[in-house]
């Protein structure tokens, strides 16, 4: 009999059931001896992960952290993260990643906004966060370092009794606070329910053909929604294996897909631009396994499709957003005719594209865009988010009447496959990386010398977008780009960093004052 995933009561009840920390449990008692995680030093079988899920979560209730607690994880891709993260979720705790390229000043406030009892670190980044702690005003009544030697994460659980039932949630209770930047500068953390997870990956379980046994390579760091909620929470609801690389390196990607029988894997369009770079200069003698690698983040060129194609290999395009993940995904079936499409909306979530000029209205007042006319995504469903934390005002702003705007412009054909044509909100995608140029713009305006910034997106062969500044100083100040890119360096990540900085005289403007950005793109 083929294996069946985990299923679940009504969704207004309160039960353990709707704990995603159950999955392990299931997958236990289906397949023990199969494998489920593996990284370069790690590996543990299904019965092996749900005993150290129960025990972490055992140690973790012991430790006093309570349903709705925040739990931090400030780590590379390695099997403790999501041992931590199914033993968070079992005792009604919310899982907080943070992604490893912020800066101590971004992580301050990061602890700060949402306070979360316990933080597990990389032992190499403890400078950092040391920073990041003297920085912030709230910390984190558990503190725990990990390297990867021996297993102080195995040893410190090791005599805890195990939460052998995870605890009774609600299918909207927050399993997730996953950050993402805003339009007003300030991040605001999305919290992403259980139910999100499941039927997020019933989605992928639909679009991806996912079979009981998959292989799947994890490239993209987990603190992403890519890695996390698009690669490995499906895959782990499957009763798959999930290998797991610390850093992306092309020639270990593909040494691992050959060695590993890996079924597929995903990546940005800019890791994808190298892995295929890698493939042409050497490729493997046969990846018989390998059924399709999928992209997402931000578009892939039609060319750089045909070249994996040239090769043998499919790629799947999908589109999602933090606060949905995926929305829509092509099909095997669809990839080899629809290169550039993203694909048509998944299984479990009403998707519409809305015409741009009602999309402020009420929904009873939206009207669907024509056939490839742009308009707004909208969805509404299992799939979004309950909201952003302690953020009401931009809560309203996103979900309204239960349906999500997204920000995103699309086109849509007779058949539905949907064409992202462009953003209605300010954002660019940098290396996979959402940037919004209200929180550049925050920072450097903090600056003495300058009187005025306006930061916008600007084509990068590498990275597909780059920030650019233009900037306007105070009277009689003199700036240079080193002092400036260091300001920055202190208080942004690098991806945030403008690649160059214009000093200008004046900036285009509107007649009621507003920078006119589009000028700054193409000044004429």
């Amino acid at each position: 009999m083929t294996p069946t995933a985990p299923t679940r009561p009504p969704a207004g009840q309160r039960s353990p059931h709707h704990n995603l920390g159950e999955w392990p449990s299931h997958w236990a008692r289906v397949t023990p001896d199969a494998p489920a995680l593996a990284d370069e030093t790690r590996s543990v079988t299904w019965r092996e992960f749900a005993d150290r899920v129960a025990r972490l979560a055992g140690w973790l209730r012991d430790g006093h952290i309570a349903p709705g607690d925040r739990v931090a994880l400030l780590l590379d891709n390695r099997t403790e993260f999501l041992e931590l993260f199914f033993a968070t979720a079992r005792t009604g705790a919310i899982t907080f990643p943070i992604n490893l390229r912020l800066t101590p000043r971004e992580i301050a406030f990061q602890l700060d906004d949402c306070r979360p009892a316990a933080i597990f670190y990389e032992a190499a980044l403890r400078p950092t966060l040391e920073e990041a702690l003297a920085l912030a005003s709230h910390r984190p009544a558990l503190g725990f370092a990990m390297d990867r030697a021996g297993d102080p994460l195995g040893e410190a659980c090791a005599e805890a009794s195990p939460l052998e039932e995870a605890v009774a949630v609600q299918a909207d209770t927050p399993a997730i606070l996953m950050y993402t930047s805003g339009t007003t500068g300030h991040p605001k953390g999305a919290l992403l329910p259980h139910r999100k997870a499941l039927y997020n990956a019933l989605n992928a379980v639909e679009a991806f053909g996912i079979r009981p046994g998959d292989r799947v390579l994890v490239v993209a760091p987990l603190f992403h929604s890519l890695g996390l909620q698009i690669l490995a929470i499906p895959l782990l609801y499957s009763g798959g294996l999930l290998v797991l690389h610390r850093r992306f390196d092309p020639e270990a990607v593909w040494k691992a897909v050959a060695r590993e029988r890996i079924n597929y894997f995903g990546g940005v369009p800019a890791m994808h631009q190298r892995l295929y770079e890698r493939l042409a200069a050497s490729p493997p003698a046969s990846l018989p396994d390998l059924r399709f690698v999928f992209s997402a983040g931000s578009a892939i060129s039609t060319e750089l499709i045909r070249n994996f194609a040239s090769a043998g290999i499919l790629v799947l395009q999908g589109y999602g957003q933090t606060e949905t993940s995926t929305l829509t995904s092509l099909t095997l079936e669809d990839a080899p005719t629809r290169a550039g499409s993203v694909g048509r909306p998944v299984l479990h979530a009403e998707l519409r594209v809305i015409r741009t000029e009602t999309v402020a209205r009420p929904p009873m007042e939206w009207e669907d865009a024509r056939e490839h006319e742009t308009g707004e995504i909208v969805v509404r469903g299992p799939i979004t988010m309950v909201g952003y934390w302690e953020r009401p005002e931009a809560t309203a702003e996103t979900l309204t009447e239960g349906w999500l705007r997204t920000g995103d412009l699309a086109q849509q054909d007779a058949e539905g496959f949907l064409t992202l044509v462009g953003r209605a909100r300010e954002m660019l995608i940098s290396g996979g990386e959402n940037v919004y140029p209200a929180e550049i713009e925050a920072v450097y305006r903090e600056h003495p010398a300058i009187q005025e910034i306006a930061v916008i997106g600007v084509p990068d062969p590498q990275w597909g977008e780059v920030p650019r500044a233009h900037i306007l100083l105070e009277p009689n100040r003199d700036l240079d780009s080193q002092e400036l890119e260091s300001w920055g360096r202190e208080r942004l990540a690098a991806f945030k960093i403008p690649r160059k900085i214009i000093i200008e005289n004046d900036l285009p403007r509107t007649a009621s004052g507003k920078v006119r950005k589009h000028k700054l793109r193409n000044p004429a």
